[in-house]
């Protein structure tokens, strides 16, 4: 359990010592610094976001991760709001440009992209209860939205060349890739399997 739970803490916390010994940061002020870090430490959170709700985490129960999913998830967008807002005030025509898909940036795109994604999760867990949107449904949309933000967040990333050091800015973005498709697919094959299980079951019923 240890072993696993250090592995984590090494994956998220070596990209963000190794951005705050970066000389780049020496041409930065603080709004900008602070913007930056804000980006890591979002990286660092979907790292966590799927071992959560599949209960990988060990120690954590599924229940408990479930619930802990969400308080992440908003940890999420508040990291994502920083991100975005500081960089907005350091350099308001950059993010107008990068907003409007016009900047000749080629990480910007997929920021983009991926920040809407965040918000729209965020969005629809909110009113979930409201819209009256169906577990199914739900399902499928947080499915379709978190591989968008997954995908986005990692390009988006590995494009940057900024402070982040490039190797631990790999693992890491490895890392939440292969998190993610392990739980997409073990909660497909769940989710398999208990459709086979009510269909034999409603077949012995009807027997």
């Amino acid at each position: 359990m240890a072993l696993i739970w250090s592995a984590i803490a090494l994956a998220v916390c070596v990209p963000l010592a190794a951005a705050a010994v970066s000389p780049l940061l020496a041409w930065r002020d603080p709004v900008y610094i602070i913007a930056g870090f804000a980006g890591i430490v979002g990286l660092g959170i979907m790292l966590f976001q799927p071992m959560l709700i599949g209960g990988y985490l060990p120690g954590l129960p599924a229940r408990i991760g479930r619930r802990v999913h969400l308080w992440t998830g908003a940890a999420l967008v508040a990291a994502v709001v920083i991100h975005v807002g500081g960089l907005w005030i350091t350099g308001p025509p950059d993010m107008i440009d990068a907003l409007l898909f016009t900047s000749p940036t080629p990480f910007s795109p997929f920021g983009v992209i991926a920040m809407w994604a965040i918000l729209a999760v965020a969005l629809l867990a909110a009113l979930r209860r409201r819209l009256g949107l169906r577990p199914r449904t739900w399902f499928r949309a947080h499915r379709l939205l978190a591989i968008v933000i997954v995908v986005g967040t990692v390009v988006h990333g590995l494009l940057v060349e900024g402070t982040m050091e490039t190797v631990s800015k790999v693992a890491l973005c490895a890392l939440v890739v292969a998190a993610t498709i392990k739980v997409m697919a073990d909660l497909w094959m769940w989710r398999k399997r208990r459709t086979l299980r009510d269909r034999i079951d409603m077949d012995a019923s009807s027997a």
